[in-house]
């Protein structure tokens, strides 16, 4: 095989490649080897058919397979061995082929250009620790306790009342009829809390152990057995046992009944909860401030097949006229989100930073938990959905990016209280609200425009609501850094 550059000036490459019609010769004959032993003709013994019958039989067929897998073979060779990393599939021309014939074909290719990450290293970034006051945590801890149920069984003559805890057996009817369901024993409810059927625990209020109540309530739109629904329910209830609240004591008990060893290893990991909690948003500017850099980066040239796959992307939605009046803005984005991706991607790639199944099944164990009673909905949308797994893939590699980026980079540490810890986020959440404002006017304004134009023009009266864009992921200039193994339709000449 011979490669030959035609053009070695920017990221646009053509690469003229000469494979020797002996060369193709032999490939097709260990194709034909390959074949022979499975193919069974009349008059000739398994294994035993001649060249030439499995020409005239298979001959167009076993071209065609031979010479895309000379295509996609020599393709990706010409390409290594010129250090050429494809911003998307290349093109191949043919420009001489045939079975007895040099193969000679031009692979046009965009190439990605080379990033220089050494900058990286002086990127600043701010990385916050939030100390949490004790008083912060003895409130977190006084709010949980206040939230726990903690009922003491009164004594028998105690008559029930607001916040009481009534223990209790029942039996249902509906115009004197039993039905599926109408039974239940030692059912618990709190008064006050109406979590039952509406209206019937203000019923229980005023009993006392032992004693027979009847309630009558309508049942709800959500009863199970829909004929029911409305109708009026008698509830006979025999009361087991009235309890009055306690107030729960913040002991070493208490802390145990939440897992903690002690008091004092609750209050660790109280402490350490509410840290996280603000950790999770602070970690987020950080990000940002990452990312904000990173546009900042110079890059010569970017490869124009990427940009405008972003601009569709970006303009998904928008009419021939909206596209014209955005083009520059599309186009402004568009740079500005390739170039972070290949910008991150050149430092991942540097660093090694490789993501593993395992880390992706976590990810979605992690999902599968969030969302319980889901579990099968969630599995079942991954499994039909591969781009939804690559998804997680290029958002868990973009993080560990990020946190390889943070350790490089020149961190400014700063131990912040739980006020200021608030006042970062909200300043942040109000900067965020501004951009949205912004680009909310924007699209208003467009709108505006595009209705004047429809009105003066008096054609279609319907508006198309212009889409928000996506952001382009690190898993898009992941993808374009493979080495190609596919080549897209070839043009013949």
């Amino acid at each position: 095989m011979k490669v030959t550059v035609e053009n070695k000036k920017g990221l646009q490459k053509d690469l003229k490649v000469f494979i020797d019609k002996n060369t193709i010769s032999g490939y097709l004959d260990e194709k034909y080897e390959e074949i022979r032993k499975d193919v069974v003709l009349k008059g000739f013994r398994p294994g035993k058919v001649p060249t030439e019958i499995l020409k005239r039989q298979f001959g167009k067929a076993v071209y065609g397979e031979v010479i895309d897998k000379v295509l996609k073979d020599s393709t990706t060779k010409a390409l290594e061995e010129n250090k050429i990393k494809p911003a998307g599939q290349p093109k191949i021309d043919l420009k001489s082929f045939g079975e007895g014939k040099d193969l000679e074909y031009i692979i046009s290719v965009t190439e990605l250009p080379n990033i220089d990450v050494s900058s990286i290293t002086k990127l600043k970034v701010d990385e916050y620790e939030v100390k949490i006051d004790a008083k912060e945590t003895d409130k977190r801890i006084e709010q949980i306790a206040k939230s726990q149920n903690n009922f003491k069984a009164a004594e028998d003559s105690y008559i029930s009342k607001n916040n009481d805890l009534v223990v209790f057996d029942y039996k249902a009817t509906v115009d004197g009829n039993d039905f599926e369901g109408n039974e239940g024993k030692n059912t618990q409810l709190v008064l006050g809390k109406d979590l039952f059927i509406k209206g019937f625990d203000k019923q229980l209020e005023g009993v006392k152990k032992n004693d027979t109540k009847k309630v009558e309530v309508n049942l709800p739109e959500n009863f199970p057995k829909k004929e029911l629904v409305n109708k009026k329910a008698i509830f006979e209830c025999k009361i087991n046992e009235v309890k009055k609240p306690e107030e729960v004591k913040i002991n070493d008990d208490f802390a145990k009944t939440l897992g903690a060893k002690d008091l004092n290893n609750l209050k660790e990991l109280i402490s350490k909860q509410i840290n996280d909690e603000f950790k999770n948003s602070l970690d987020l500017i950080s990000k940002r401030q990452v990312l904000e850099q990173i546009e900042k980066q110079k890059i010569d040239d970017l490869p124009q097949n990427l940009i405008d796959q972003e601009v569709q992307i970006l303009s998904h939605g928008m009419k021939e006229d909206e596209l014209k009046k955005n083009k520059k803005s599309l186009e402004d984005q568009a740079q500005k989100r390739i170039k972070t991706g290949l910008i991150l991607n050149a430092f991942g790639e540097k660093n090694n930073i490789k993501v593993s199944q395992d880390e992706v099944n976590a990810e979605i164990q992690k999902q599968l938990r969030m969302m319980p009673g889901q579990e099968k909905m969630v599995k079942e949308y991954y499994e039909k959905n591969p781009s939804a797994i690559d998804g997680i893939r290029g958002s868990i590699y973009e993080e560990k990016i990020i946190d390889q980026i943070k350790k490089t980079a020149k961190v400014n540490k700063k131990q912040i209280s739980k006020d200021e810890a608030e006042k970062i986020l909200k300043a942040e959440n109000e900067k965020n609200l501004k951009e949205q404002e912004k680009l909310a006017k924007h699209n208003h304004d467009h709108d505006h425009d595009h209705d004047h134009d429809h009105n003066k023009d008096k054609k279609k009266s319907d508006k198309k609501e212009t889409s928000s864009a996506k952001k382009t992921s690190v898993k898009k200039a992941k993808k374009v850094t493979k080495k190609a193994k596919a080549t897209k339709k070839v043009s013949k000449k």
